[in-house]
């Protein structure tokens, strides 16, 4: 393990979205800079880091002086491309590893991974043709969804096929794409954990939350959720198992099922994670100072919740909102400095302590 970074070092993040914006938040109030890679003209994390690099993944010349100019390097979301992290890794530290980011950028590879680790999970199948879609849905039967094995996220990149003759038309909606098949999981409701381990190995959980999805979009995120005691633990050690087994360091989110035959794993994703938002409101160390502490080397913070916690997306027009929550007691708000709202897009969030 390499010593801890001293304030004044600098953290480069890759992508500049919300979540690499409030990491540069909270790398800040640790005295730590920032430095924000992106493609993108006029990141959101831009507005608040130290630095910003706009070039392409794959310009050789300005990921190394990107490298240079930093001590460690992380990232806000998953699907950067493989030689972009090749070169990367040759010159500085890139926390959470590449083995993280292989598992979790395939979803057949994930799932592989998963039930490995003996955790349940959807049942799935790959699909590498139209053969091998009807024959997934003969075993695991209708309904279905049908997923590309990469780079969807926020409901994009899936068909849900209700009846096998419809597996043509999703195939086709797919474009080709390498997919998988996950079948059905009755379940109550979705909760997910959002956990750390330090460079050392130490793990901490923050309070397991439950999720509310529309349109394949996260709404809200409420502390605590409905768990049992013993599903609550389950939870936290079943987190906990990912993190060792991937030798992680930094934060991750792992969505879980419940069910009436236990905790069944949804998906893990490598990153500060949208329904961990909570913690800004419902902990002393929120789980963007915990990503930053991680990958810095510094202990971990104590994530223990002191409030019930409501977080909700402003999605599109709720940003409209804005003003009106700015008058209400007991709302914290967080825009991520966006341009124009349109449907699905994630203009910010707010969270709401439950009082009483």
């Amino acid at each position: 393990m390499s010593d801890p970074l001293q304030p004044g070092a600098c953290i480069g993040i890759l992508g500049g979205g919300q979540l690499g914006r409030m990491l540069s938040v909270a790398a800040a109030r640790l005295g730590l800079r920032s430095h924000i890679y992106d493609p993108g003209a006029n990141p959101p994390a831009g507005h608040v880091a130290e630095r910003v690099t706009t070039a392409p993944w794959d310009d050789e010349g300005a990921l190394r002086a990107f490298a240079a100019s930093v001590d460690v390097i992380t990232y806000e979301f998953e699907n950067i491309p493989t030689a972009t992290l090749d070169l990367l890794e040759s010159l500085r530290p890139v926390r959470p590893n590449r083995r993280a980011l292989a598992v979790s950028q395939d979803r057949l590879t994930e799932k592989d991974f998963l039930t490995g680790l003996g955790l349940t999970t959807a049942p799935y199948r790959d699909i590498p043709d139209a053969a091998a879609l009807d024959a997934a849905l003969a075993a695991i039967g209708a309904p279905a969804i049908l997923k590309t094995r990469r780079l969807g996220y926020d409901g994009k990149g899936q068909v849900r096929i209700v009846d096998p003759a419809e597996a043509p038309a999703a195939m086709a909606e797919l474009g080709g794409a390498e997919a998988i098949l996950e079948g059905f999981v009755t379940f109550t409701h979705e909760v997910s954990v959002i956990a750390a381990r330090g460079p050392g190995g130490e793990v901490a959980c923050f309070d397991p939350g439950e999720n509310v999805h529309r349109d394949g979009i996260l709404r809200t995120t409420t502390v605590p959720a409905r768990l049992t005691n013993a599903q609550r633990v389950d939870a936290v050690l079943l987190a906990s198992r990912v993190l060792t087994a991937l030798d992680y360091v930094g934060v991750m989110g792992v969505e879980l099922f419940v069910t009436a035959q236990g905790l069944v794993v949804n998906e893990i994703a490598p990153r500060v994670h949208n329904s961990g938002h909570w913690t800004q409101a419902g902990c002393a160390i929120d789980q963007f100072e915990q990503h930053v502490r991680a990958v810095a080397g510094w202990p971990l913070g104590n994530g223990e919740r002191y409030a019930d916690v409501v977080m909700e997306n402003l999605i599109g027009d709720d940003v409209d909102r804005v003003p009106d929550l700015a008058r209400t007691a007991d709302v914290q708000i967080h825009l991520y400095g966006k341009g124009a709202p349109r449907p699905g897009r994630k203009m910010g969030h707010i969270n709401r302590i439950l009082r009483g």
